[in-house]
C-alpha cells in the first residue's frame, strides 16, 4: 500500500517541476544583462537542524575543543541513534519557504527576479536570479547569512568485484551477492539513469526485496521517463536544472528535463555502485563477461544535476543534495568536482561542501571523486575532511591488442577488436596516400582521420590495413572511431590502425569496441616508431616523388580477451593529488586527501541507450571508461556493505573502517606505484605516497572487520572550521551557530591519518580509537617520517569491546626542511586486527618562532 501511494505521488510531484521548467524556459532570456544566479543562505535553522535540536539530549556542546573526537555525547558515539526517525516537521519547512518568499518580496519590491529553488532540509536558503546590486541588498538584511555567486561543476564492471575479493570475501559475509547491500539506499548525484537497463531491473529477483521503509523519495514521470520506470531497485529519481535553464545553456533536445540519462555517465556510475549481479556484458557482438555492482542488492536513488551539454551548476547540485538528504538516502555519491578552486577564506567554505557537512550531520556517508586533474601536487578537487575522497587506480585486467610490423617490431595498442586472419601480413596504406585521382595530400583533416570514404580509392585499399590519424578531434567528439570503421568497411580494408597525433597527451584512451580488426596506438613514442617504419618502407619515384608502392606490412593480434596479473593497483596519472590545498594561496591543510584509491581505469559499466558521452559506445548497453568518476561509486557500493553490517556506524566510522584496512602493496607484494606524467605514464612511475593514494587501496573484506574505529562528529568538524583564523563570521553565516574559542586544526581532528602541514619544533597529536570487535590487546608501532622524531603513549593497551582508548603522539622536528616526508602508525591486535594510518609531515622547523 505504501509503494502504491508513492507511485500516485510521482505524477503530482512532477507536475510542479514541469510547470517551473516551462516558466524558466520562457524566462531564460528575459532578464537584462548583468543578472546571475546567486545562492542565498538564511540564518534561521533548516528543517533537519531544527529536528535534531528537538531530539538531542544531554549535550549543549557546539564548538567545544578537543581533538581526538573525545566525549561521550550522543552526537559523537559511533553507535548513533538511528537517523530514520519520524518525518521532519513539514509545517516548519513550509514556514521557511514563506519566510524566504517574504524576504524577497520585501527587499526587492517591484523589481524583477526569479527564485529557482527553496533549500530547507540541510540548509535554509534559496537560489535566485538577480543583479549584483540586488544581491548586495539581500546580503545587508538581518535574515540573510551568506550570499554567493553560483559556480559550475563537471563530471570528474565485470571484473573489479573479483579484483576486490568480493565473491569470496565481503559478499560471503553479507550472505552472497543476493543479499549484499540490501536495505541500504545509495543516492547518486550525476547525469541521471537509464531505467530500462537490466542492471536496474527488479524482476530478476524472486524473493522478498522491499523498498526500504526509511526512504521517502519519489519518481518523476515524463514522456521519456514514464510511469513504471522506478521499481524496488531504482527507488527514486528526480532532476534539477533550474540554474542551467535560466542561464540559457540547457538544450532540451539533448539534455532532457527529466531523470533520463542522455549522457551515459550517470548510468555507468550507478551500475558500479549497486547494479544487479550477473548481467551479461555484450558489446559489438562480443561477450566480455558478466557485470555486477559492488553492492548488488542495495537500492538506487538518482538525483540528476549534471548534463551532457554543459556539466552542471552548484545551485542545482545543492538542491539535489538537499533533496537526497530529505529523502533519507544512506549514502551520497558524487562523481563531480568544481571547475575551479572555491574562493574565499578556505576551500571548505562553499555551498556544496557546507551542504554535505549538514548531510554528514544527518548521518549520510558522502563519497566524492578526487578529480581528474592529476598528477600535479595540490591538484585535489575535493577538499573537506567530512567528505570521503577517492582517487583512481588501475586494476589487474587489461585489454591490449598488438600490431606486429614487417621489421619484427611489436607495438601495443588498445581496441576491443578481433585480429587479422591467421599469420598473414597485410600491406599498410595511410589514408592521405590513398585519395582518389592521385591527390597529393588531403585538404581536410578529417580525411587523414578516415572520416569520409568518398575521397578514398577503394581499389588501392581493398584487402589492406588502412592507417588513420587519431587527433584531438576524437577527444572533442568531432571525429569518431565508429566513423573511421565505417570508412574502412566502405573501402574493403582488412583492418584499421590509428596512430596518435603528438598533440593528444594527457588523455586516457579506453579500449574501444571495433567490429573489425583494428587498434589505436596510445603512445606518441610508439606512434613515431610506427610512422617511421611506414614512411621508410614507401617506394617513391625519384623524379616526381610520387609513391610507387607501399612496402610496410603488418598483422593485428586481437584484443577482445583480457590479460590478468599485471602489477596492480597503481595510481593513474589523471587522479588528483594532495596535499589538500586549504585556500587559494595554496597553503597546505592538515588533512589527508585523497582518503584512498579504488579501481577507476578501464571500468565496465552499464551504458544508457541515449548515451552521447562516448560516441564509440553509442547504441551499446555497456561501456568501458576511466576516471575518478568510476572510482568513487566503487567506494559508495563498498560503504553500503559496511553500512549493512554496522547500521549504526556514523559516516566517520564508515570512512575509518574503509581507510584503516587498505592494502599498501600491489598483487606482487611490491609497493603501490604512481604514474607521474601525462605522456608515457608507465615509464615515469615511482612509489606512491599518501598524497597520491591516501591510506592505500580499498580492501572491502577487511573493512567489514576493522577492529578499531576513529570516529568524528559534526561538532568536531564545526570546531575545526571555527579554528581557522578569521572564520567565525563565515561559520556563523553557513551554520547559524556561533564559534566559541577553538584552536583545533585539521591535525587535531580524529581522522584515520595524521597530517601536519607545518611542524614548528614540536606538536602533540591525540587520536581516540573505539573497539568495534571483541576484547583485544593492541601494540602501537610507528615509522617516523624523515626529519621527525615520534613517541606514542601508551605503547600497548587492552581495550574491551565498545570502549575507547586515547593514544598521544609527541612529534618533534629533528631537521629543517620543506619537502614532505611520510611514515605510518600501526595498531596490531593480538587477535589479528591490523589498523594502519599514514603519517605525513610537510614543512619542518627545528629553530624559530
Amino acid at each position: 500500500m505504501g509503494w502504491a501511494w508513492r507511485r500516485e505521488q510521482w505524477a503530482v510531484a512532477w507536475l510542479s517541476v514541469a510547470v517551473l521548467g516551462a516558466a524558466l524556459m520562457g524566462a531564460a532570456g528575459a532578464f537584462e544583462e548583468g543578472t546571475a544566479v546567486y545562492i542565498v543562505t538564511m540564518k534561521q535553522a533548516p528543517v533537519f537542524h531544527k529536528r535534531l535540536d528537538l531530539e538531542r539530549f544531554g549535550s549543549s556542546r557546539v564548538a567545544g575543543g578537543g581533538g581526538g573526537g573525545g566525549g561521550d555525547t550522543p552526537s559523537t558515539s559511533i553507535l548513533m541513534k538511528p537517523r530514520h526517525g519520524p518525518a521532519q516537521p513539514m509545517n516548519y519547512g513550509s514556514y521557511l519557504v514563506r519566510l524566504q518568499n517574504s524576504l524577497l518580496k520585501r527587499t526587492l519590491r517591484g523589481e524583477r527576479y526569479i527564485k529557482l529553488y527553496s533549500y530547507r532540509y540541510l540548509i535554509n536558503g534559496f537560489a535566485v536570479v538577480i543583479t549584483p546590486q540586488q544581491a548586495e541588498r539581500l546580503s545587508m538584511t538581518k535574515e540573510v547569512a551568506n550570499v554567493m555567486l553560483d559556480f559550475s561543476v563537471r563530471t570528474a564492471t565485470t571484473h573489479t568485484p573479483e579484483f576486490l575479493g568480493l565473491p569470496q570475501g565481503a559478499w560471503v559475509q553479507e550472505g552472497g551477492p543476493q543479499c549484499a547491500g540490501q536495505g541500504v539506499v545509495v543516492g547518486l548525484i550525476d547525469t541521471g539513469i537509464d531505467p530500462t537497463h537490466p542492471s536496474f531491473a527488479d524482476d530478476l529477483i524472486t524473493d522478498s526485496y522491499p523498498v526500504p521503509a526509511h526512504y521517502s523519495g519519489i519518481c518523476e514521470v515524463t514522456n521519456d521517463f514514464p510511469s513504471g520506470s522506478c521499481n524496488r531497485k531504482l527507488v527514486g529519481a528526480r532532476h534539477f536544472a533550474a540554474s542551467a535553464i535560466t542561464r540559457g545553456v540547457f538544450n532540451a533536445s539533448q539534455d532532457h528535463a527529466s531523470p533520463s540519462d542522455s549522457d551515459g555517465h550517470g548510468t555507468h556510475t550507478a551500475s558500479i555502485a549497486a547494479g544487479n549481479h550477473g548481467i551479461p556484458v555484450v558489446v559489438a557482438g562480443h561477450h566480455f563477461g558478466n557485470a555486477s555492482g559492488m553492492a548488488p542488492r542495495a537500492h538506487i536513488a538518482v538525483y540528476k544535476a549534471l548534463y551532457k551539454s554543459f556539466g552542471g551548476f552548484a545551485a542545482d547540485v545543492v538542491a539535489a543534495i538537499d533533496q537526497a538528504a530529505e529523502d533519507n538516502v544512506d549514502i551520497i555519491s558524487l562523481s563531480i568536482t568544481p571547475n575551479r578552486r572555491p574562493p574565499g577564506l578556505a576551500t571548505f567554505f562553499n555551498p556544496i561542501d557546507m551542504a554535505l557537512l549538514s548531510a554528514v550531520k544527518a548521518g549520510i556517508f558522502v563519497v566524492q571523486a578526487a578529480g581528474n586533474t592529476g598528477p600535479s601536487p595540490k591538484s585535489m578537487s575535493s577538499y573537506s575532511p567530512w567528505i570521503f575522497t577517492v582517487g583512481a587506480s588501475a586494476h589487474d585486467r587489461e585489454y591490449n591488442n598488438y600490431v606486429v610490423l614487417g621489421n619484427n617490431l611489436t607495438i601495443t595498442g588498445v581496441g576491443l577488436a578481433p585480429g587479422t586472419d591467421g599469420d598473414s601480413m597485410f600491406t599498410l596504406v595511410a589514408a592521405p596516400h590513398a585519395l582518389k585521382n592521385n591527390v597529393a595530400s588531403p585538404t581536410e583533416m578529417s580525411l587523414g582521420e578516415c572520416q569520409d570514404s568518398s575521397h578514398l580509392d577503394e581499389d588501392l585499399i581493398r584487402g589492406k590495413i588502412l592507417v588513420c590519424s587519431y587527433s584531438i578531434r576524437f577527444v572533442l567528439g568531432l571525429s569518431s572511431v565508429k566513423q573511421a570503421l565505417d570508412t574502412a568497411k566502405n573501402v574493403s580494408a582488412a583492418g584499421v590502425i590509428f596512430y596518435l597525433d603528438p598533440f593528444v597527451i594527457g588523455f586516457q584512451l579506453n579500449p574501444t569496441p571495433m567490429d573489425m580488426p583494428g587498434l589505436i596506438i596510445p603512445s606518441s613514442d610508439d606512434s613515431k616508431v610506427f610512422l617511421n617504419y611506414y614512411n621508410e618502407s614507401l617506394v617513391r619515384d625519384e623524379t616526381s616523388n610520387k609513391i610507387v608502392s607501399f612496402g610496410a606490412i603488418a598483422k593485428i593480434l586481437g584484443g577482445q580477451n583480457p590479460n590478468y596479473g599485471i602489477s596492480a593497483p597503481k595510481v593513474m596519472f589523471y587522479s588528483a593529488r594532495g596535499p589538500d590545498p586549504e585556500d587559494n594561496s595554496l597553503a597546505n591543510a592538515d588533512i589527508l586527501k585523497p582518503n584512498l584509491i579504488a579501481p577507476g581505469s578501464s571500468i565496465w559499466g552499464a551504458w544508457s541507450s541515449l548515451g552521447l558521452d562516448s560516441a564509440e559506445f553509442a547504441g551499446e548497453s555497456f561501456a568501458i571508461i576511466s576516471g575518478t568518476s568510476m572510482a568513487a561509486p566503487h567506494v559508495a557500493g563498498l560503504a553500503a556493505l559496511v553500512k549493512q553490517k554496522f547500521p549504526y556506524f556514523s559516516p566517520a566510522a564508515i570512512g575509518s573502517a574503509l581507510s584503516t584496512t587498505t592494502s599498501l602493496s600491489d598483487r606482487e607484494g611490491n609497493p603501490i606505484m604512481a604514474q607521474r606524467t601525462y605522456g608515457n605514464p608507465n615509464s615515469t612511475q615511482s612509489p606512491a605516497t599518501p598524497f597520491d593514494m591516501g591510506n592505500g587501496f580499498v580492501n572491502a573484506t577487511a573493512a567489514l572487520d576493522p577492529g578499531l574505529i576513529f570516529d568524528s562528529s559534526y561538532d568536531d568538524f564545526f570546531s575545526f572550521l571555527c579554528g581557522i583564523n578569521g572564520s567565525a563570521p563565515v561559520v556563523m553565516n553557513y551554520t547559524g551557530n556561533s564559534c566559541s574559542s577553538s584552536a583545533m586544526t585539521g591535525a587535531d581532528l580524529n581522522l584515520p591519518s595524521i597530517t601536519i602541514a607545518v611542524l614548528n619544533r614540536s606538536r602533540t597529536i591525540t587520536r581516540t580509537v573505539t573497539n568495534v570487535a571483541s576484547d583485544e590487546r593492541y601494540t602501537v608501532s610507528y615509522s617516523a617520517p624523515y626529519g621527525v622524531a615520534v613517541s606514542a603513549s601508551p605503547a600497548q593497551f587492552f581495550i574491551p569491546s565498545g570502549q575507547r582508548q586515547q593514544v598521544i603522539f609527541v612529534v618533534n622536528a629533528t631537521m629543517n626542511g620543506t619537502s614532505a616526508s611520510f611514515g605510518s602508525v600501526g595498531f596490531y591486535g593480538d587477535k589479528g586486527h591490523r589498523v594502519m594510518i599514514p603519517f605525513s609531515v610537510i614543512s619542518k622547523v627545528v629553530h624559530g618562532s
